[in-house]
């Protein structure tokens, strides 16, 4: 058998034109891959090498550097998958070493290329493309386009989270079209993600991917997203670390988070060095309720919802501070009989309103049970079931945003029901 490389792997001298002629139509397939291999041959050979019959001399042709890129349109549309692949990491690899006149006499030949290999069937070739493409800013923007709108999460989510050719305006036109949770979650890991794409994610309402954007301490978040999502954290927990970890945070998140977050979280939530004085007292009161609250928890568990209702409003206790902090820890029960003792209404009424999904009747109820906004506002979220765009906000900061006969048809709807 013709030997084309020396012992070692070193090379022979330089191979003639006449030789490579010879050698392109040898039987032996290896003799032909070993030939596509080399660097010192002709373009036109390795062009003749890209229609070998054997796969494997292709695919050594597809990722020598020196096939022009006439051979690589063909090769893009080779039956062989590895083939395919292997040219894919090629050409994108090569394309930043271009100069301007290979840019010039070669661009049509590499975008068509890259077109088709963006388009192509088998996933994997398409994983290498973005894999390869998804750093570059010299990538053809319409690949990226194309790439970034993959039905494959693993071909998609590498151009999502590192193409600098996206701006934010595609980023939340991908997302309004739709995303699966692994691109929202890839989306939301880019650096320096914006104000604007934040926004878009958390109106996706996918817990995973605002996960993701709250651990991303780079990504710019509104701080009245944030405080909307600290309102909506206490049934999340796997946010609950990250948001504590945010660079920012106001007074008033700080003061929620330790309400609900587990003890190792309230004690980082204490150290934080920006805390002013009110919030740093109000977070230790927390750290020194907990501790109260141990010691008698054996006492209290003996104790029903109901009772505890019953004993907290004869000693005038049953007010905004102990429902928020009960809607914070998640104790529904105790909530529940606190608005029937309260509003004087039966506990049918009171669940039908609460199990009803509407924002207007939920507030009736705090209205009706003489609670502040602020409690109406959490008894939407938590005991409600609303959503956050359609929760009732304060009128004014404070006040309530309906008028006392909109309430009051609103409880006489319900009870009308219950009878």
């Amino acid at each position: 058998m013709i030997r084309l490389f020396g012992r070692k792997g070193r090379e022979e001298p330089p191979m003639t034109y006449e030789d490579s002629k010879r050698l392109v139509r040898h039987e032996d397939s290896g003799v032909r891959a070993d030939l596509a291999a080399r660097s010192d041959i002709r373009p036109e050979i390795l062009y003749f090498l890209a229609a070998d019959s054997s796969p494997e001399v292709r695919r050594r042709t597809a990722v020598n550097v020196r096939t022009p890129a006439q051979a690589d349109l063909m090769l893009a549309r080779d039956s062989d998958e590895t083939v395919r692949r292997d040219l894919a990491a090629k050409v994108a690899r090569l394309m930043p070493q271009l100069g301007e006149q290979d840019q010039e006499q070669a661009q049509r030949y590499v975008v068509e290329t890259l077109e088709l290999l963006a388009q192509d069937h088998a996933t994997r070739v398409r994983q290498v493309l973005a894999d390869a493409l998804r750093d570059l800013v010299d990538a053809p923007p319409s690949i990226i386009q194309r790439l970034a709108r993959d039905t494959e999460e693993v071909v998609a989510c590498p151009v999502l989270e590192f193409s600098p050719l996206l701006a934010d305006r595609d980023l939340i036109e991908i997302i309004g079209e739709g995303c699966a949770s692994g691109k929202l979650k890839a989306i939301s890991r880019r650096g320096d993600l914006g104000e604007t794409v934040a926004d878009a994610i958390v109106g996706t309402e996918d817990r995973d991917a605002i996960a993701a954007l709250l651990v991303n301490t780079s990504a710019q978040i509104r701080e009245e997203t944030l405080d909307c999502l600290v309102d909506q954290a206490h049934e999340v927990k796997s946010w609950h670390e990250p948001l504590v970890g945010r660079p920012k945070l106001s007074p008033g998140m700080v003061r929620k988070l330790a309400a609900f977050v587990a003890d190792n979280l309230l004690r980082k939530l204490q150290s934080r060095e920006e805390l002013d004085r009110e919030t740093a007292k109000r977070v230790a009161d927390e750290v020194h309720r907990r501790l109260a609250d141990g010691a008698k928890a054996d006492c209290e568990a003996r104790e029903t919802p109901k009772d505890l209702a019953r004993r907290l409003q004869g000693t005038g206790q049953l007010d905004d501070e102990v429902l928020l902090q009960a809607l914070a820890r998640g104790d529904r029960a105790l909530v529940r009989e606190a608005l029937v003792l309260r509003t004087g209404m039966d506990e049918a009424t009171v669940d039908r309103i609460l199990g009803a999904g509407s924002a207007k009747g939920v507030t009736a109820l705090a209205w009706k049970a003489d609670l502040g906004m602020r409690v109406a506002t959490q008894l939407q979220l938590r005991m409600g079931g609303i959503s956050p765009g359609d929760v009732l906000h304060a009128r004014g900061g404070v006040d309530y945003p309906l008028t006392p006969d909109e309430m009051d048809w609103q409880l006489s709807f319900f009870q009308t029901l219950s009878a």
